[in-house]
């Protein structure tokens, strides 16, 4: 039943894509070659407008559906979110002042919301070729992942469902100083970061009042993209990383990435039904590649092992805790226990990948069947573990000047106690409408 409505969809969008909506082809334009048009400009601006509509189908008997959803009748959920998104840059000699500003409203049957945010704003000091300084927020995108990167020791997490979105940075000073050699080792480059944590400032990065460092060495060696990367300081345990890409074609990419932390501070249910502390040393690693074909198929592909996560046995007692907090609630009419899972569940166990070992598949196609601005393809994200999976064809359209529009369509299934059979969301259907300017 699943296979033939993804199916379906698919093959809606092909249609839709097809349907008057290929342009004419139209004579062969003038180009020109101006070296105006390469020098950089003193300033620069950009960014989106987007209005994105939801439809939910609620999980209601999943662990997550009942701490949120158990005094409601709900089983499907509408929301319209709107979004602006800013970038620009300010050059003045040796000096960039860059920004990435986003707000934005969200409103379903449920609550409303409304943002500001600014995700990097910082000014960029280039006294030599060889030399910058950089002072202010920003993200700085460390690891060769695509929806993951364990050794990206001083950013937040990506969605894997839109891994390439923006994501708001954290306040800091760096300086990076790059070499370049003739030789086997072609560039060199070193990057040092100082990361304070105070109060309203990275205060969720973690423990306050600490002074954090970070330092990456950068290797371009044998055109293989190398990079050792440290992170010490109080606010985070010590950690160390590397990571590695290389293009074995023009069409063909491999990537690694390897974290490991010697001692990590985390929480877990004991069997009193409460969190107790355990100290761990974890070692966590990602395998990836990227293949385009010769008819613009891209496919990505991602093996990780999240050492930090939890163990299939580990979920489950929190799913049964759940569970258990549920059926007292129905029988006495109290709340409280439900309550309490729920405090817990931000711990840790709610986050959007809580196991260990997961696949990630991403395949999409370019123009298919010369059906012009038309990309259609899907995402799959797979717990090992449980077998449990989410899957999302989707279809985007970019034949309008500066626009584009995406249909995405998200099923999530397991089993009892597995994580994306007990998500809050069984299925969602998306039309996101995306404005450039």
């Amino acid at each position: 039943m699943m296979l033939n409505r993804i199916f379906f969809l698919l093959c809606a969008g092909f249609l839709f894509g097809s349907y008057s909506f290929l342009p004419a082809l139209s004579a062969a334009e003038d180009y020109s070659f101006n070296l105006d048009e390469f020098e950089k400009k003193t300033f620069s601006w950009g960014g989106y407008a987007e209005l994105k509509g939801e439809h939910n189908w609620l999980n209601r008997d999943g662990a997550f559906g009942l701490l949120g959803l158990y005094d409601s009748s709900r089983s499907e959920l509408d929301r319209l979110t709107t979004t602006i998104q800013l970038d620009g840059n300010l050059n003045r000699g040796i000096v960039d002042f860059n920004w990435l500003l986003q707000a934005f409203t969200q409103n379903d049957q449920l609550e409303s919301s409304r943002e500001l945010n600014i995700f990097s704003a910082y000014a960029s000091i280039k006294p030599a070729p060889s030399v910058t300084f950089e002072l202010g927020k920003k993200t700085f995108k460390w690891g060769k992942g695509y929806a993951w990167n364990p050794v990206s020791f001083i950013d937040r997490p990506k969605d894997p469902n839109n891994p390439e979105e923006a994501l708001e940075g954290y306040i800091g000073a760096g300086v990076d100083l790059i070499k370049s050699f003739s030789g086997k080792l072609q560039t060199l480059a070193l990057t040092g970061v100082v990361l304070p944590v105070w109060e309203h400032v990275n205060d969720d990065f973690g423990e306050q009042d600490h002074i954090n460092l970070a330092a990456k060495l950068y290797l371009l060696y044998r055109d293989t993209d190398i990079d050792f990367i440290l992170f010490t300081g109080e606010s985070r345990s010590t950690r160390f990383g590397i990571d590695i890409s290389k293009n074995l074609a023009t069409n063909f990419e491999i990537h690694a990435e390897l974290a490991h932390i010697p001692e990590q501070n985390s929480k877990l249910l004991n069997d009193a039904g409460s969190l107790m502390a355990v100290e761990k040393s974890l070692t966590s690693y990602l395998l990836g590649l990227r293949y385009l074909t010769e008819n613009d198929i891209t496919t990505i592909f991602e093996y990780y092992h999240n050492a930090a996560g939890y163990s299939e046995a580990e979920l489950d007692q929190f799913y049964q805790l759940v569970s258990d907090a549920h059926s007292s609630y129905l029988s006495i009419g109290d709340d409280s226990l439900l309550r309490q899972a729920a405090t817990i569940s931000k711990s840790g166990y709610a986050k959007a990948q809580a196991g260990r070992d997961y696949i990630y598949l991403r395949v999409t196609q370019k123009e298919p069947f010369d059906l012009l601005y038309f990309t259609p393809g899907f995402t799959a994200v797979l717990n090992l573990a449980d077998s449990s999976y989410s899957l999302s064809p989707e279809a985007a359209y970019t034949g309008f000047t500066n626009w584009e529009l995406r249909l995405r369509y998200s099923r999530l299934d397991g089993g009892w106690f597995t994580e994306y059979g007990e998500k809050v969301n069984e299925d969602k259907l998306e039309l996101r409408i995306r404005y450039y300017f």
